[in-house]
């Protein structure tokens, strides 16, 4: 059985959720000027390697939701790789201003973010993005494609359709603002996870299972009243939700980021969004001619954690491969 809330936040470890991984850099990059701005990123490098990655964020998440990516590029490979994490505006430590989002006015924070850091040139950066992330990561694409040596597209889509699981999932959100139990709250979110994995002991060893480990990272989350506000997340949601791509832009990315640099992959299991979303994405960008899909079956739509091992092993993939066409 799973653990309270309560049985949770009195676990020796739930002090030990956010993983003590020391930066080679961080800071504050300003951007948006004359966009709403300025507002500030905040941003951490990990690693100091000549591959450069380039890790984007979804809808409600910080940084630190990185952590297992950050540990297995940044600093079990820290002299091959140097992973950039941060927070996107509305989240964390980044400025949260409140104001329209949209997935490419967050684009534009990121290339600016990259500019300032000198991560910018052709085939420069190594772009990973998941949910709302990977939304960011297609505008990058479409307003700079040159700059990316590959683009991987996680649990996303080029435009959210009116499912259930969607829609569903954001009125859920939006309304753990209403009072209701924490633990009301953890069991709605575990639905957007593999029950499989959730049951499954804790990988590292401390709490009972998967799941108290997902509930503790949530609880943890929301405990940062400051970084975690109903404003930010709002503002992000109405971003993920205008977000589109047409079919002649996504075509138009394929060419010129080229479809051999390309990645989609996507939990059959997904129920935020779900999987059709993917194939429709995978398909538009070019499946049939050189674009790279790869479907988790039974996975949900946290797949950098339900499938850790095999998550990097598959952007390792990509990475390798678009490096060695230098």
């Amino acid at each position: 059985m799973s653990l309270t809330a309560a049985e949770i936040v009195a676990h020796p470890a739930f002090d030990t959720v956010i993983w003590p991984l020391k930066p080679n850099d961080k800071g504050k990059c300003a951007v948006a000027h004359g966009r709403g701005g300025p507002i500030d990123i905040a941003y951490e490098i990990h690693g100091t390697g000549p591959i450069r990655l380039v890790w984007i964020m979804g809808l409600g998440a910080f940084k630190w939701y990185w952590q297992r990516q950050t540990m297995d590029f940044g600093h079990d490979q820290a002299s091959k790789y140097s992973c950039l994490v941060f927070d996107n505006r509305g989240m964390g430590e980044s400025g949260k201003p409140v104001m329209r989002y949209s997935s490419s006015e967050m684009a534009k924070d990121t290339l600016e973010m990259l500019r300032h850091l000198g991560w910018s040139g052709e085939r420069s950066v190594h772009i990973i993005g998941i949910s709302l992330g990977g939304m960011i990561a297609q505008e990058i694409a479409y307003l700079d494609p040159e700059s990316i040596a590959s683009l991987s597209l996680v649990s996303t889509a080029a435009e959210l359709k009116n499912t259930r699981g969607y829609f569903e999932n954001l009125r859920d959100r939006i309304t753990i603002f209403v009072p209701k139990s924490m633990d009301q709250l953890i069991a709605g979110i575990k639905t957007r996870v593999s029950e499989s994995w959730l049951l499954q002991p804790d990988e590292d060893g401390e709490f009972p299972t998967n799941g108290d480990r997902f509930a503790a990272q949530e609880l943890t989350k929301r405990q940062d009243t400051q970084g975690f506000t109903r404003k930010g997340f709002i503002c992000q949601a109405v971003a993920a939700g205008w977000h589109k791509k047409s079919p002649e832009q996504l075509k138009e990315i394929a060419e010129r980021v080229g479809r051999e640099r390309i990645l989609v992959t996507h939990g059959s299991a997904d129920n935020l969004i779900t999987v059709p979303h993917g194939e429709i994405l995978a398909k538009e960008l070019g499946e049939e001619m050189g674009v790279t899909k790869m479907i988790f079956e039974g996975r949900g739509h946290y797949l950098p954690m339900e499938e850790r091992a095999k998550f990097r092993r598959l952007i390792e993939g990509i990475v390798g491969k678009t490096e060695a066409m230098r």
